[in-house]
């Protein structure tokens, strides 16, 4: 049998010690909720572990992270308090081999915007939009099963531009009732690794809840996961010829 896929997921946990709001809709935190999630719909396929901001070294050490294949990614409120030697350290992970799924804000997240080179900026309302995500690459593993389109009866719209990098695979686009419409599940190669950028998901409502949400999550794990040992790419000088023979 193969190994379960091994996944830290990551929370900001600001709103939830502060908004009443949040506390209401997420009472075990955003990220609980979503490790719930993932533990439900993979089973023994899964072993899933929590890290948060507050925690030393924001609970991504060397170490956690060297027993993480697929890592998922929720900030909001307190980007700028990430410390840059860990957004360093994920990296390095990321261009290893290490799978990365960033979820909603974490659009503005020091490591998505390092992996992608650009603002990652975009246009926003937080108002009660009903969001239809419209799958564009029904044949890709991380749209198995999920309903074309999915609904959500409530979030914030994200509309663009978008300030990305042209995405390898484009799965998602979203409409909102305003008439916006946003590349809402981007998939990236960097490295060795592969990074998944999912849109829903903002604090105030109750997303993370949804079955279809939790199901594009799933499937991205499945996705994100390494499929060969985990391998920071290197220089190598060839000093002379015929080496790939000796071998």
């Amino acid at each position: 049998m193969a190994e379960p896929i091994r996944v830290t997921v990551w929370g900001e946990n600001v709103h939830e010690g502060r908004d009443e709001t949040v506390r209401k809709l997420y009472p075990d935190t955003m990220h609980e909720t979503i490790a719930s999630a993932l533990r439900a719909k993979l089973g023994q396929d899964v072993v899933v572990r929590t890290a948060w901001l507050q925690q030393d070294q924001h609970g991504l050490t060397e170490e956690v992270l060297a027993e993480t294949d697929v890592l998922t990614w929720w900030g909001h409120a307190a980007h700028d308090q990430v410390d840059d030697a860990v957004v360093e350290r994920v990296q390095q992970h990321v261009l290893s081999g290490m799978g990365l799924i960033a979820l909603h804000s974490a659009h503005f997240s020091k490591i998505f915007i390092k992996l992608m080179g650009t603002t990652c900026s975009l246009d926003w309302r937080a108002e009660n939009d009903r969001e239809l995500i419209w799958t564009v690459a029904p044949g890709h593993p991380i749209a198995r099963g999920i309903p074309h389109p999915l609904v959500i009866d409530r979030e914030e719209m994200y509309g663009e531009l978008f300030d990305i990098p042209q995405p390898d695979e484009l799965v998602f686009i979203s409409s909102f009732t305003g008439g916006e419409v946003f590349r809402s599940g981007c998939t990236y190669r960097r490295g060795q690794g592969r990074v998944f950028y999912f849109r829903p998901g903002d604090q105030e409502f109750p997303t993370y809840h949804h079955d279809g949400v939790q199901q594009v999550i799933a499937n991205a794990v499945g996705w994100a996961a390494p499929t060969s040992p985990r391998q920071l790419p290197v220089v190598h000088h060839r000093k002379d010829t015929g080496w790939f023979e000796r071998a």
